[in-house]
């Protein structure tokens, strides 16, 4: 295996393969980006660029390091192109079916000493490692989001990761300057399981009609100093997001405390999923957003 991880690849050019991206490349890592669609690809382009440019705005990099980050970083739909790669990070969307499609596509086309990842937030790391030609040298590797800003990755092990393969990924997100932790291999891990059944209480108390979407976040931010109230973070992250964590919740832990509120269930069949919608438990159509119940 190698010992240090230089080349990386990232699969999914959303917000967060984008950000694994800005991370690594800022590190000084070699990466590449794949997705089938060549349109999020330039969006992709465009947001690292600007991200970047954020940070020189700050005072937080100067512009030769931004133009030094934004070279190391390239962009492509063919996965062919991994086959120098020392380890894979696969961001696709959070559906099960869809990761297991990017393994089959991926695998052929790696080195064997290669490492993969994946950056779940809930799924089962054993059942993706089965799926495929490497278990051993899979891992879960979950970053928070927005990535650039948060400190914290966690590292789940699958039944079959070998202990290399942690020490090696460990060590990597000790170098791109985050905090790992070690987590067992159970439906959501530490972040999510403890979050979203609390933005889920928050939507129960809404829809129950204990309170308006404001005075619940008000609430939240003002007696437990939380920065953001519940309902406005479930907008952040996105619905969909939500519904699907709790819905593996829910699925794999068997207990009724994390059935999805309906009013969860009803928002995103709606397609009201929040910011990336513009509409979810506010409104974004405005100055300023605006709450919705």
């Amino acid at each position: 295996m190698p010992l240090d991880i230089r080349n990386i690849g990232v699969v999914g050019a959303g917000q967060m393969g984008i950000g694994i991206c800005h991370v690594c490349a800022l590190s000084g890592r070699s990466v590449h980006l794949v997705d089938v669609d060549t349109e999020q690809l330039d969006r992709a382009m465009a947001a690292v660029d600007h991200y970047l440019g954020r940070q020189v705005s700050k005072g937080l990099l100067t512009e030769a390091e931004k133009d030094e980050a934004f070279k190391r970083i390239t962009f492509g739909s063919d996965v062919a192109a991994f086959k120098d790669r020392d380890l894979v990070i696969e961001a696709a969307t959070e559906d099960e079916q869809i990761k297991k499609g990017v393994y089959k596509e991926v695998c052929p086309h790696l080195k064997p000493e290669a490492l993969l990842a994946t950056n779940t937030s809930s799924i089962s790391v054993t059942r993706l490692a089965a799926q495929t030609d490497r278990p051993e040298k899979f891992i879960g590797m979950h970053f928070m989001y927005p990535a650039p800003m948060l400190d914290l990755v966690e590292l789940i092990r699958g039944i079959a990761t070998a202990p290399e393969t942690f020490r090696i990924v460990e060590d990597l997100v000790l170098k791109l300057g985050k905090t790992p932790v070690s987590v067992e291999d159970f439906s959501a891990f530490i972040v999510n399981r403890i979050l979203m059944p609390m933005v889920n209480e928050a939507i129960y108390a809404l829809y129950e009609g204990v309170a308006s979407v404001k005075a619940i976040d008000t609430a939240m931010k003002l007696g437990c100093r939380h920065p953001m109230g519940p309902l406005e973070l479930a907008d952040f992250i996105g619905l969909d997001f939500c519904l699907a964590v709790m819905n593996t919740l829910n699925e794999g832990l068997a207990d009724t405390k994390y059935r999805p509120c309906p009013l969860l269930v009803k928002y995103v069949e709606a397609g009201w999923l929040g910011r990336k919608t513009g509409r979810g438990f506010y409104d974004y159509s405005g100055d300023e957003p605006e709450p919705t119940r």
